[in-house]
């Protein structure tokens, strides 16, 4: 039941170095330019930085587009010649749209070499570090998961036999009365379940169900993009056809219709591998399943039947038992930014470095040792924060919510725990930490997330204690009914990525521009306190329940080791609404317009302004535009620049078109 850091546990050798605990992490020179040797490096295959000097150098050899085998970089070629069948080929495929922040962030000059397999990869390590024309050598480490319980699918015939509306009806998704998550009442188990021990949504709804403008992009297994709940809900490139092998809007990847399948390097999103666990469709399922639907579950921004709620692109990094790679991971989080994801659901990390080393293997302790052995991820992860979303829209900047992860530990894992990130640990039903959750340092909100051990003597249809998780959406490979319980942090952190869709759609709603950090603080500012739930003078029960054997080892914990370690308190959807609401912000503004000669570019301005609208440009010579549905279509026409404008009922925007005559040599315009 998830309940190993949160389903896609990274095993201690996973990235980066060869380690069995944290205390091997100071066996490394942190000077060096290549780590240690790893069982778990994927063979030929080395990921290298150059040095910013050699940029030009790359270009001329045509590396920042194609595959190559020769980098164009003297001393580089010298190394990789005596290998035969060696290729080079950047980290991040080419992308002109976005080409200049790929240069700014320095994410250009990274790059996947591959050679023959049989080859000595630490020693072609070592030989490439000591180039000055390269800045740094990691291998393309596995990203191993651990063994989990599976999800429990719910029975098709509780779905059909359920009532279409709780004691607190809002949605008539007949699966809601069990999302106590949502909506708690306490009426499911009022001896474990307290009322108001959920995300506080019920009145949120009433402001805001979300915006199909905002796009959540979940990196984990894949997400059923035709499960009857989500469907409606996913992202759509609109250029792109569903499993084709063409790139047609240009962006590095062919047939992204819904997101990508980086594990399979595949335009085609997968959830039906017998080893898949349903997990990707489980969190997508949270944050959007279409509400009111009269179908299934209710989720947290998935709008309201015909009115649209928030988008999910699905960024696939695991697919059954093949195991994903750094490479795909830090692909996954520049793709989802540079297609217009403004929150990164991530339920998987690594293991706390204060985790019991009898039971884990502890990795990070410290900013220092992760971002010293995972400079690509870093990067990768900055540049989400700093180049998602956009200054016109409703958030400028990117939001990351991570797992705080499941080993009990007194400390949050990384990337979570690392201070520009959400981290979030678990609750039960009645506000209690859950029994497998991390805590304390690095963990930044709480949210419910299930706890089966501790709801062992509620038995939902023979499933001990699968009332006390969350029910959500599954692929019927794993679920019949396309519906199941899970647990763990990896249940906590899509509350929370939910929550903040539903508050960046509210933003967008209201046409008012945020900072992803101002979002971030209103977050934090409206959490509800929980600890004056807790009973501590006595210990929270409970009981492990083994599969053919039944309830075993009755365990507890202490709740005064939790006091005020549970980040901020419980998220509350309402209260951050409020705060957005009752904030003075500048509106979102109609964006400049850059075209090329002959190129398009389309709008839609009731984003920006209400009421109909009218448009103006001041030397149509130099661009046109048609309107049609709504959205507001510029043509490039003569290289030049001009002045335009478009007026609502209330105001007038101005903005400025560029006409360029193609793209630079570069690749952007």
């Amino acid at each position: 039941m998830n309940r190993i850091f949160i389903n896609i546990t990274l095993l201690a050798t996973a990235l980066l170095l060869t380690i069995a605990c944290v205390s091997d992490l100071q066996t490394v020179n942190v000077e060096n330019k290549v780590p240690q040797a790893s069982a778990d490096a994927v063979p030929g295959q080395l990921l290298i930085r150059f040095d910013a000097s050699v940029a030009d150098l790359l270009n001329k050899a045509g590396l920042t587009k194609t595959a190559a085998t020769k980098s164009g970089v003297n001393s580089v070629d010298e190394v990789l010649s005596i290998l035969e069948g060696c290729t080079l080929e950047r980290v991040f495929p080419y992308n002109g749209k976005t080409e200049a922040n790929t240069v700014k962030s320095g994410l250009n000059l990274w790059y996947v070499v591959y050679f023959p397999e049989d080859t000595d990869s630490h020693a072609l390590a070592e030989r490439l570090s000591r180039l000055g024309e390269i800045s740094r050598v990691e291998f393309n480490r596995e990203i191993k998961r651990a063994n989990v319980k599976p999800a429990i699918p719910m029975p098709a015939e509780n779905l059909a036999q359920a009532t279409k509306a709780s004691s607190n009806p809002s949605f008539n998704d007949p699966g809601l009365q069990y999302q106590w998550y949502l909506i708690n009442d306490g009426n499911l188990k009022p001896q474990k379940f307290i009322a108001g021990s959920d995300v506080n949504v019920k009145e949120a709804w009433t402001k805001c169900t979300g915006h199909p403008d905002i796009i959540v992009a979940v990196l984990d297994e894949g997400v059923d993009c035709f499960h009857e709940d989500l469907q409606a809900s996913m992202w759509v490139n609109e250029d792109e056809i569903w499993g084709s092998h063409d790139d047609n809007d240009g962006n590095g990847y062919a047939g992204d219709r819904h997101g990508f399948n980086f594990a399979m390097n595949s335009g085609v999103i997968s959830t039906n591998d017998k080893y898949d666990s349903g997990h990707g469709t489980h969190v997508a399922g949270v944050i959007a399943a279409q509400n009111n639907n009269g179908v299934g579950i209710s989720s947290i921004a998935g709008g309201d039947n015909a009115k649209p709620g928030v988008r999910i692109m699905s960024c696939q990094i695991f697919s059954g038992n093949k195991l994903a790679t750094i490479l795909d991971e830090v692909r996954a989080m520049k793709y989802a930014a540079d297609n217009g994801a403004t929150v990164m659901q991530c339920s998987w990390g690594y293991v706390s470095g204060a985790a019991n080393p009898y039971d884990w293997q502890p990795q990070y302790s410290t900013d220092e040792q992760w971002k010293t052995y995972c400079p690509l991820e870093v990067t990768a992860l900055d540049y989400f924060v700093n180049y998602a979303g956009s200054p016109d829209g409703a958030v400028e900047g990117g939001i990351v919510v991570f797992a705080g992860g499941n080993e009990s530990a007194p400390a949050a894992g990384y990337p979570g725990a690392y201070g520009d990130f959400i981290s979030v640990a678990a609750t039960a039903g009645d506000f209690t930490p859950a029994i497998y959750t991390n805590f304390g340092p690095g963990i930044n909100i709480s949210a419910p997330g299930g706890d089966q051990d501790y709801y062992f003597d509620y038995d939902d249809n023979g499933e001990y204690g699968a009332i006390g998780c969350i029910l959500s959406t599954l692929p019927t490979t794993v679920s019949p009914s396309g519906y199941g319980y899970m647990e763990g942090t990896s249940m906590a952190c899509p509350q929370v990525s939910g929550v903040v869709a539903l508050g960046l759609s509210y933003a967008a709603q209201l046409k008012k521009h945020f900072k992803a950090t101002q979002i971030i603080d209103y977050l934090y500012g409206s959490a509800s306190e929980i600890e004056s739930f807790w009973n501590l003078d006595k210990p929270k029960v409970y009981y492990r329940y083994v599969a053919d054997i039944g309830l075993t080892h009755k365990s507890s914990i202490d709740l005064n080791s939790y006091r005020g370690k549970m980040g901020h308190g419980m998220v509350n959807a309402n209260g951050l609404l409020s705060k957005i609401s009752d904030t003075e912000a500048p509106r979102m503004t109609f964006p400049n317009v850059l075209l090329s000669l002959g190129g398009k570019a389309s709008y839609f301005p009731s984003k920006y302004l209400d009421g109909n609208f009218i448009v103006k440009i001041d030397d149509e010579g130099i661009a046109s535009y048609q309107v049609s549905g709504g959205r507001l279509t510029f043509t490039g026409k003569k290289v030049g620049q001009t002045t335009a404008s478009v007026t609502g009922s209330s105001e007038t925007q101005k903005f400025v078109i560029t006409v360029r005559e193609s793209n630079s040599s570069n690749g952007w315009l």
